[in-house]
């Protein structure tokens, strides 16, 4: 029996950053996971790298390319003739983006010495005891790190031919004519949108009354129109009644109390959130709790029911978010080491990379009304940032937020060119509690996106400069 101080079950962003962190501070560190690539060889980063994150960021800028030449370039005065698609080497440059990425993680296992089993890890005979394959391995502290898989709709189960979750969403091997969504999430939106620019016409659905419901209303309203202005076709109040898939797929649904409508899409993308993975752990064996929904139940600092197991990521309760994940495995390999680290959950930027890409952070202006909690608002439109229009990206603006009486930030929303970037400041500078005065009296360079930042914070105070 091997035996080490931490496992790790799992490699995504959490189960990975967990494991050299733990091998950082001097533990003995070992990382297991079953993901393969598609030459059967271990393909460490889980589903963030490689049918996640990774791999849709890759599609979403050959996509953008793809339609900046055929619709923008123009006006830069470069002029495309005979524009083709090669979608095959869209798909290979995206399957080698997420090979760079895998091959990086275990570069850094190697690095820093994590050793790595390659296989599904499950409790043994007790919660010390991991089994792999026939491997016995044992820990005095265990990181449940097995992520999340795509949430089915009832009736319509993944084919990955017709019927697509989020991993045959990103390998069509042709533009199909007609596409449906199912989810106006962050999955929904970025898929659609890879696949709308690459000339099909999409349609998406929403279960929920109102569209991007956990951003704020004003980026929401934004978002919408500039997305029916691009051509994505979006129904909310959706309730699905049917769904039929011979060749091609047909979707029965209604809106509201209206009567019945049928989509007809030749595939069908379904994101409607995702559950988390704990599929052959083997955790009632042992005693670990889960709650209600399925997740690994734990306390703040990321302990389960079980003394020397803890679980971090998509498995626990939080945003599914990668970055989460990291900060998550960060902090309970520092707390095993004896540390005392920090995870802010209030200052987990959310961002959707569509174009315009969409972020926030901290509050909504419907949340701090719900809490009666007094604040003022300003915003910068990136039709008066200089840098926007050099780039001939004028759409959306930067949001800012503030306590009435102290002016501390409590939200800064995004929706524009690189707001996945800008919302970085947004966090940092609230992470020590500042001001928009303070954001403000930063000088930023120019001409830069950040000004709108400046000019946001500015305006909270009706101090901006630059309208």
């Amino acid at each position: 029996m091997d035996a080490f101080d931490v496992i790790v079950v799992g490699g995504g962003p959490g189960g990975y950053i967990a494991a050299i962190r733990a091998a950082q501070l001097g533990l003995k560190t070992a990382c297991i996971d079953e993901w393969k690539g598609g030459d059967g060889k271990p393909a460490l980063g889980g589903t963030c790298t490689n049918v996640g994150c990774i791999p849709s960021k890759a599609l979403l800028q050959s996509s953008e390319n793809f339609e900046q030449a055929g619709h923008h370039f123009a006006e830069h005065g470069v002029k495309v003739k005979g524009l083709e698609l090669d979608l095959a080497t869209m798909l290979k440059r995206k399957d080698k983006v997420v090979k760079a990425s895998n091959d990086g993680v275990a570069y850094l296992f190697k690095k820093n010495k994590v050793t790595f089993f390659h296989g599904r890890g499950s409790f043994g005979k007790s919660p010390s005891e991991i089994l792999v394959g026939k491997e016995i391995l044992s820990a005095k502290n265990i990181i449940i790190a097995t992520g999340s898989s795509p949430r089915a709709l009832p009736g319509a189960d993944f084919d990955e031919k017709l019927i697509l979750s989020n991993t045959g969403a990103l390998a069509i091997s042709d533009v199909p004519k007609r596409l449906g969504v199912i989810g106006a999430g962050v999955i929904g939106l970025e898929m659609g949108s890879v696949w709308r620019r690459l000339g099909a016409e999409v349609t998406i659905l929403e279960a929920l009354p109102a569209f991007l419901g956990a951003a704020d209303e004003a980026i929401a309203k934004e978002a919408a129109k500039v997305f029916a202005k691009q051509g994505l076709k979006i129904e909310t109040g959706v309730k699905i009644a049917k769904i039929e898939s011979k060749t091609t797929v047909k979707v029965h649904y209604t809106v509201d109390t209206s009567s019945s409508k049928t989509l007809e899409v030749d595939r069908l993308i379904i994101s409607i959130g995702r559950v988390p993975h704990t599929e052959g752990l083997n955790a009632a064996a042992v005693g670990l709790k889960l709650d209600e929904r399925g997740f690994v139940a734990v306390d703040a600092d990321c302990r389960t029911n079980l003394p020397g197991v803890w679980a971090i990521g998509d498995v626990v309760r939080g945003p599914m978010l990668a970055h989460k994940a990291e900060e998550e495995g960060v902090a309970v390999a520092e707390r095993i080491a004896g540390q005392k680290p920090h995870v802010d959950f209030n200052l987990v930027p959310w961002v959707i990379y569509t174009a315009p890409e969409i972020a926030w952070v901290g509050k909504t202006e419907q949340q701090l009304k719900a809490e009666g909690i007094e604040y003022r608002t300003g915003s910068f439109p990136f039709a008066a940032n200089a840098r926007a229009r050099a780039l001939g990206d004028t759409t959306g603006f930067v949001k800012f937020i503030s306590r009435a009486d102290t002016d501390e930030i409590l939200g800064v929303h995004i929706i524009g060119p690189f707001a996945g970037e800008l919302i970085a400041e947004a966090a940092l500078a609230m992470s020590f509690r500042a001001s928009s005065e303070d954001v403000g009296m930063i000088c930023h360079a120019h001409p830069s996106l950040s000004e709108a930042m400046k000019d946001a914070a500015l305006a909270v105070d009706k101090r901006a400069l630059n309208i």
